[in-house]
Parts: structure tokens; sequence; C-alpha cells
């Protein structure tokens, strides 16, 4: 887990308050040999980021849960199928100039690819733009020709948590990932389709949170 990084005196400050609370700041001050002035600062951030609490006319005491960590509880409880949104998705027999069609008209970056119920593949705009400037002819050429195939899509299911899709979302440069369900047919398991993450379904998220709706 990633933390607010603290210097050494608002770790002492701490371990004070922790010891001696409640504790006011003149007491604070004068163990630490310092000036109320030069704590204030401090405290300020000690208490904005919900690590100590300030008690009005008794002094600072401990927080056992710093606002910091509420937020990461919070967002760690969300899943993948709070936030996900349809996925567009074609055939690996879809021209590439039929895909191109797709990809605009509902205004996305990637699309998905399937061949009898299971995801095969994916295609950004990225890939249609390297043909399209290799002269290839669109209208003959199948999507499944240009398409990142299978086993190389990251993808993530409906459970995971959508801050760990997030992050792959950043560390493998997409714009999206497909959200997969495992289905068994004949003792044979696919995955199947269901939704996708995406850049902008993590902005949502995130203006969701700013707006406390």
């Amino acid at each position: 887990m990633n933390t607010i990084k603290l210097t050494s005196r608002q770790e002492q400050i701490i371990e004070l308050v922790k010891d001696h609370e409640p504790i006011t700041s003149e007491k604070l001050a004068s163990k630490l040999s310092v000036t109320r002035a030069a704590l204030r600062p401090d405290l300020a951030i000690l208490t904005m980021t919900g690590i100590l609490d300030a008690k009005p006319k008794v002094g600072y005491i401990y927080s056992r849960k710093p606002s910091y960590s509420l937020v990461y509880d919070y967002i760690r409880n969300i899943k993948v199928n709070d936030i996900m949104s349809k996925p567009v998705i074609v055939d690996e027999n879809t021209t590439v100039y039929d895909a191109i069609v797709h990809l605009f008209l509902n205004d996305v970056g990637t699309l998905f690819v399937e061949n009898d119920g299971s995801l095969t593949g994916a295609v950004s705009r990225k890939d249609f733009l390297k043909m399209a400037m290799g002269g290839t002819d669109m209208h003959k050429v199948p999507v499944g020709i240009i398409m990142t195939r299978m086993p190389n899509i990251v993808f993530v299911e409906k459970d995971d948590v959508a801050y760990s899709a997030a992050q792959k979302i950043i560390e493998h440069e997409v714009d999206s990932l497909p959200v997969i369900e495992r289905v068994s047919d004949n003792g044979k398991e696919f995955l199947k389709i269901v939704g996708k993450i995406s850049k902008t379904n993590v902005t949502r998220l995130f203006v969701k949170m700013g707006s406390n709706k």
C-alpha cells in the first residue's frame, strides 16, 4: 500500500501523541525542543490527513483510522463490475474497413475480437493506423490479420478490484481491457467477453468520488 510520506519530525509527533494523548501543541513543542510556530505546519498536515485529531482546549489525539486509509479502503472495495461498460465486439472475419466504421461509430479506442463466443484478440486505433500507412486494401483484409491475439491480451474479471484494473491499463499502456467471464462447455473453458474497463471508466469513477455522489 502506498501511504503518505511523512518527515522524521512528523513521525516523532505521532509517537509522542500516542504516548501522551491528549497533548497540547505547547507540550509537543517542548518535548521536541522547537517553537510552536515551527510545529504548526506539521500539525496541520497530520490533522488534515486524519492521522491526528485536534480537540479544542484539550489537545491532540491519535486517530486509529487515518483518512487516507478510509479512501484506500473505499477504492479497494470497488469492483470491475461496478464501473465497467459495454464492449464493442467484432468477429475475426470482419473486414478492417468495417471494423474501423465500428470503432468510430461507437467512439472507442479498442475493439475486442471473438470467435465462437470466445475472446481471441483486440485491435486498437494504432493497429488500424499502421495498416493504413502500409497501403493494404482495407476492404479485403480481415481484422484477425492485424489484431493482437490471445494469449497476449491482458484482461480482467468482474470480481477483480477496479484499482488493479487501472494499474494494468497504465502498466501495459492500453486504452481499455476486456472484462471476461470463464465459461465451460463440454469440458472446455473459454473466455466470454462481458464488458470493458477503460481510462474513461476510471476517470468517471474519480469524478464521482470528487462530487461525493
